[in-house]
């Protein structure tokens, strides 16, 4: 409950910037719009999130009986961690990029979508990319998708709302034209505040989706070698061009695609990547030292804490 009423705040926190950024470049008509376009965004996010982001992308449909191995695995994987999360299975998507990543999108777990890149298929093992993708679940688990998708929606907005201050100059309290001093405000601030609400809502929702990704494929050291890979290619300079043309989408991926730029600071959209790493690697420390008991006779040992969910869920 407390997660959700603090994700109310952020969005709500999210439209009042664009509306006032549309007071800022219209005046009081320019708020009453802004405030009007601000509510339809949000309901046409909500029934098209996955929509959006997977046309950014250029995604396409993956299956399991796709003629690459790379590709049928994946798709296995997924439905299977799905199961095992006690989730529907989603759609699985393949984008055409060769930077590592992968994001989950949609309004709820009845109509959520995953999406990884060919370059992530392609650099990672099974049993990390595996890892990855439970990662991408536990998001869909926790309702996290529909958020992050609206604050992109949002924050593009705002963005656009700044850039059209520019060439029109921003407004006085009095609907007066403020001259170049307005627009540098509208261009320069409004978006910075956006960008700041954004990564709130970003970061504390990946060290949970790591958390609850562990539990789901019940290897978290799987995750914390993929999280260093994708990582390290990251910072050697491959970017994604859609990413570069949507940065407002950002904070959506597993690691940061503009840049593979990590920090756990003011400005970054995810947590520093070797503090999310420690924390996957300490609980799989905590169940190597769980005691172990026999599961349903199948001679498989499990730790006590929880032999359906793992010792992290």
């Amino acid at each position: 409950m407390r997660n959700h009423l603090r994700t109310f705040m952020l969005l709500a926190a999210l439209t009042a910037v664009f509306v006032a950024a549309g007071y800022m470049v219209g005046g009081p008509t320019g708020m009453l719009i802004a405030f009007v376009l601000a509510a339809a965004m949000n309901l046409v996010s909500y029934w098209n999130a996955d929509k959006i982001v997977l046309s950014m992308y250029r995604a396409q449909p993956a299956d399991e009986n796709d003629p690459d191995p790379l590709i049928r695995n994946y798709a296995v994987d997924v439905r299977e961690l799905a199961t095992r999360a006690g989730l529907p299975p989603p759609r699985v998507f393949i984008i055409d990029q060769d930077q590592p990543n992968a994001f989950a999108t949609g309004r709820d777990p009845a109509h959520a979508a995953v999406a990884a890149t060919r370059g992530l298929l392609a650099m990672l093992d099974r049993r990390e990319i595996r890892g990855v993708m439970a990662h991408e679940l536990a998001h869909v688990k926790n309702r996290d998708t529909l958020t992050m998708t609206v604050t992109a929606t949002i924050a593009g907005a705002v963005s656009a709302l700044a850039n059209f201050g520019v060439f029109f100059g921003g407004r006085d309290e009095n609907g007066r034209p403020a001259g170049m001093l307005g627009a540098i405000l509208v261009a320069v601030l409004a978006p910075l505040a956006a960008a700041l609400v954004q990564m709130a809502i970003s970061r504390g929702r990946e060290y949970e989706a790591d958390r609850e990704g562990a539990a789901i494929s019940g290897d978290p050291q799987a995750l914390a070698s993929a999280l260093r890979k994708i990582d390290a290619y990251a910072r050697g300079g491959v970017y994604n061009p859609d990413a570069e043309a949507h940065p407002a989408t950002a904070h959506m991926f597993i690691i940061n695609p503009l840049a593979g730029k990590g920090g756990d600071n003011l400005f970054s959209t995810h947590p520093a990547t070797e503090n999310r790493v420690e924390a996957l690697l300490g609980m799989a420390g905590e169940a190597a030292r769980a005691p172990l008991r026999r599961s349903r006779g199948d001679g498989t040992a499990v730790p006590v804490t929880d032999a359906r969910r793992g010792p992290w869920g």
